[in-house]
């Protein structure tokens, strides 16, 4: 009987717990010790939870996070170098393919830098060839009568004074002295131009043709003489002087030449170079320009510059007989020309 109370009182109480706490059953012993354990850590649980290991253990988070950041890095700079490094071998590859047409190239450039200097010895030689005959022939007066027939005169003329522009324009003169190779081809070539064009003039119908159609040759003959320093390719400038001669030996062709502006401080340069032969044939130009009375009206007191009186009475005094006697000559021609402007 009291048992089954007792049952019943105790199914009560665990119904009452329920409904309030729930309560463990621990024995003394172990709530001692329990009790003791809670004690220490109380009192040392403050000393080893401190600042420092707070802020440590914060650290220790903020690490492993940018640990975790780096190794994501890490991983897309590995893609990239990975990327890079492809596009790398792409390019290497492209470049040596670049390289090795860049070589065929060079020898196919080299091969053809050969051919054409090849070529233009060849057609050096054959323009010098070509004018040797044209000189040869133009020395004789019915070969400039038959050109003049023919009508292809003025053409030649016009490549001549082409040529020769672009000749003289190319020289280095600060290389390119009285030492110069004038058997080369290329001079061959020019100095038969020159020469066939003098040859011309020498013809009383070649210099009159000269005269009266040719005005852009002489133009050219006189500004490559003033381009032409002292001493540079002396024959080259005693033929084109010599062609200039025998135009001025027309009345029409002298009264051309005379109005260029450029004519006394041609022949005043002239005077001074370093050739006797170039010397000689400024003279001659002079010379004629002094008998004309016509050019003499149209240059006037010009004529008497002290500069070209002073070189030409220098040249007086000259060891060349025929630069002597010319000189000489000139001379007489200015003193007279003074006594008559005074």
């Amino acid at each position: 009987m009291s048992a089954s109370v007792g049952g019943k009182s105790l199914a009560l109480s665990q119904v009452n717990a329920k409904k309030q706490d729930v309560f463990v059953r621990v024995r003394k012993r172990d709530l001692e010790k329990l009790t003791t354990e809670v004690m220490q850590l109380r009192e040392f649980l403050p000393k080893v939870l401190n600042r420092d290991l707070i802020e440590r253990l914060r650290k220790a988070r903020v690490a492993q996070t940018m640990k975790g950041h780096l190794v994501q890095d890490k991983e897309q700079l590995r893609q990239k170098c990975l990327h890079l490094q492809s596009r790398l071998d792409a390019v290497q590859t492209e470049c040596q393919k670049e390289r090795e047409e860049k070589l065929l190239l060079r020898e196919q450039l080299w091969q053809s830098g050969a051919e054409l200097q090849q070529q233009a010895d060849f057609c050096s030689g054959l323009g010098s060839a070509a004018c040797s005959l044209l000189w040869s022939s133009s020395a004789r007066e019915h070969t400039i009568t038959h050109w003049l027939a023919d009508g292809k005169l003025q053409s030649f003329l016009t490549v001549a004074a082409q040529t020769l522009e672009s000749f003289v324009r190319s020289l280095d003169e600060e290389v390119k002295t009285e030492t110069e190779d004038h058997n080369s081809q290329e001079h061959q070539f020019v100095l038969a131009l020159a020469g066939t064009i003098t040859n011309i003039a020498a013809v009383t119908c070649g210099r009159d043709f000269l005269s009266s159609s040719a005005h852009v040759l002489l133009d050219t003959l006189m500004m490559l003489l003033e381009l032409m320093k002292p001493g540079v390719f002396p024959k080259l400038k005693v033929l084109m002087l010599m062609a200039l001669y025998n135009v001025s030996i027309s009345v029409k062709g002298l009264k051309y030449i005379s109005e260029n502006p450029g004519l006394l401080p041609l022949i005043k340069t002239l005077l001074n170079d370093r050739d006797w032969e170039v010397c000689l044939h400024s003279l001659r130009l002079l010379q004629s320009v002094l008998l004309e009375e016509e050019v003499l009206l149209l240059l006037g007191s010009s004529l008497l510059d002290p500069d070209i009186r002073a070189r030409v009475s220098q040249l007086t005094s000259t060891v060349q007989p025929s630069l002597r006697a010319a000189a000489q000559q000139t001379l007489e021609d200015l003193q007279a020309l003074q006594q008559v402007l005074n």
